[in-house]
């Protein structure tokens, strides 16, 4: 009986000493294209007098070299000198390396439904459809007592609302133009609703990510969420207006944005070496046609490919994952909770965890 009592013991020191992720933190830049994260810069749409924006000179300035590795570093640093040293990057196909959205229609909601909730639900087929009826991880955590009251959400498109279905889901989602810090905003707060509500909208429903990237942080920073969503959205949108600058820019700005994120992780005693990173995209876009590359959907083939990024303190620095694998963005979810020690379960099936991922 006593052998049997410390072999239990051992069991539970090991285990919580496996478990060192306790916060966790998703994060999205819609539409952002494989291409550009593994190969930089494509020549072939940036010579396109399509997708000029009277600048071809500054973005060859700034983002191109002969070789696509330093094409990529120089429009992703922050990738390729710290995700790729100390964590994960999958959906290389150039290296066999794929992974792919599950449900058919390769765009917004239902990828970001898919990968929140770990699930293909069919009839979620419209950007404007109802408030989800599908229990999102974010949800499954807010409703456990010790993460209660300390899960957030951040989004610069305004259908985050139904997406999570705040309503039901129980904890504060802002989105777009909603003004942030609930009935006690800080002062930071007070001037990003001021900016907010005077700032130029050259979308209706979605704010620029700026807007969306301080807020978040003055929430991780305020408030101290133990599971946090931010999903930024320029990237799509330059690219659906063919502004290919744009978008590289948007990326590049993005990534100065992990940056800033994983700095102040590090430098808080809450998150550091505590917190795991999981970066992804909701959907892909055109490429065998490059002239497709401003869009996707249904009909365009190659829309289904995306790509994942993890870091943190269980999972292994293996860097950009060259093996031949195949994942889905169905998998995201239950990794998550996975790396927080829990098993994600809800009224619907739920994706397998990516395993290696997961020390």
């Amino acid at each position: 009986m006593r052998k049997l009592f410390l072999i239990g013991a051992l069991l539970c020191f090991y285990s919580a000493q496996a478990q060192k992720t306790e916060n966790i933190i998703i994060i999205t830049t819609d539409g952002f294209r494989w291409q550009e994260l593994f190969g930089g810069m494509d020549p072939a749409i940036a010579n396109n007098k399509l997708f000029f924006q009277s600048d071809s000179a500054g973005i060859y300035k700034k983002y191109w070299a002969e070789d696509a590795d330093t094409r990529r570093k120089k429009l992703l640093p922050f990738f390729w000198s710290t995700i790729a040293a100390q964590g994960q990057l999958y959906g290389n196909r150039w290296a066999g390396n794929y992974v792919n959205v599950s449900n058919p229609y390769k765009f917004s909601y239902p990828g970001y439904s898919e990968i929140l909730c770990g699930y293909v639900d069919t009839a979620v087929n419209s950007n404007e459809y109802k408030p989800n009826p599908n229990t999102n991880l974010l949800e499954f955590f807010n409703n456990q007592p010790k993460y209660k009251g300390k899960v957030a959400a951040y989004g610069a498109w305004n259908a985050f609302d139904r997406i999570l279905n705040e309503e039901r889901s129980g904890f504060p989602v802002y989105s777009a133009y909603d003004e942030v810090g609930g009935k006690n905003p800080t002062v930071n707060e007070k001037l990003i609703n001021a900016m907010l509500r005077d700032t130029h909208r050259e979308w209706e429903g979605e704010c620029m990510d700026v807007f969306t990237h301080y807020a978040a942080m003055e929430e991780l920073k305020v408030r101290k969420p133990r599971v946090l969503y931010i999903s930024y959205g320029e990237t799509d949108e330059w690219a659906h207006g063919a502004k290919y600058s744009f978008y590289l820019n948007a990326a590049h700005q993005f990534d100065a944005w992990l940056k800033d994120i994983w700095s102040f992780l590090q430098s808080d005693p809450q998150y550091k070496n505590k917190t795991t990173l999981l970066i992804t995209t909701d959907h892909g876009r055109g490429d065998v046609e490059k002239t497709k590359w401003t869009s996707h959907g249904k009909a365009i083939a190659d829309a289904d490919q995306i790509w994942c990024a993890i870091m943190g303190p269980n999972t292994p620095a293996l860097g950009e994952v060259k093996t031949k694998t195949q994942l889905w963005q169905k998998q995201f979810a239950q990794t998550v909770a996975k790396l927080m020690g829990q098993t994600f379960t809800a009224e619907h099936p739920v994706g397998e965890e990516i395993g290696t991922a997961i020390k």
